[in-house]
């Protein structure tokens, strides 16, 4: 159980560490959506292969149902976000307002994907004896994005950088913790409950993905995104493979 706290805690680090590399130097709108851009080819490759696949060979319909309660979930809650002032942009709103809107729905999304993906993580270790190269290459390398679209979004917004740094250390730990429980009390689990968690973090990055993360990336760097979304999913890709 040390072991899997262990492990989610390095795969979500890179959350603070994003965090961190935008409060040392912002950058550029190109290159952030470039990165934004990649990050969610990784994204859509971990989403496919490491969640709904797998979620699928255990339980298909367990997989149906929590794509979809991900989606809903992760729908639900930008709805709520942009009733109270933090959902999708808008016009009449001042500048940093929709800055600070633009970053919460990624936040979401970090957070419906980071708890169900490090409780796979954790699971990984009760089903092989290690920890799941892919799975953890997946979680570790789309959290970075994650963070720096977010936190730049967040700190342009208004958000102060110790505020924005406590929110991304609290969901490191958290995730951490997921990673603990699913190693204790997935063992032993039905092939259906074991499918929806993995599934459903799938389904709430795929929400999240089509309404923020992809529409903000070619906003910001055009249509050369397309070459780093295919990159990002290469790359995802090409660490499942090897580990497979």
């Amino acid at each position: 159980m040390v072991e899997a706290l262990a492990w989610g805690l390095v795969g979500s680090a890179t959350l603070v560490l994003g965090a961190g590399i935008v409060m040392v130097r912002d950058p550029s709108a190109k290159v952030l959506g470039l990165v934004m851009g990649f990050g969610s080819g990784v994204l859509v490759s971990s989403l496919s292969f490491e969640m709904i696949e797998e979620a699928a060979d255990v339980s298909p319909a367990g997989a149906a149902i929590g794509f979809f309660a991900g989606a809903l979930v992760f729908v639900g809650g930008d709805t709520i976000l942009a009733r109270i002032g933090g959902g999708e942009r808008d016009a009449s709103r001042p500048p940093t307002s929709s800055r600070s809107a633009a970053g919460l729905p990624i936040v979401l999304g970090s957070v419906l994907d980071g708890i169900p993906e490090s409780a796979a993580l954790g699971l990984s270790l009760l089903e092989g004896g290690g920890v799941g190269l892919a799975i953890l290459a997946a979680v570790f390398v789309s959290n970075l994005p994650e963070s720096m679209a977010a936190s730049s979004e967040l700190l342009q917004g208004g958000w102060s950088r110790r505020r924005v740094l406590l929110m991304w250390a609290g969901i490191t730990v958290v995730s951490g913790l997921a990673a603990a429980t699913g190693y204790r009390l997935l063992d032993g689990a039905s092939p259906s409950a074991l499918a929806f968690t993995l599934s459903f973090a799938g389904g709430a990055v795929l929400a999240m993905l089509t309404t923020s993360m992809i529409p903000e990336a070619y906003e910001r760097a055009g249509r050369v995104v397309r070459l780093a979304v295919t990159a990002g999913f290469a790359t995802a890709f090409g660490i499942h493979w090897l580990d497979t």
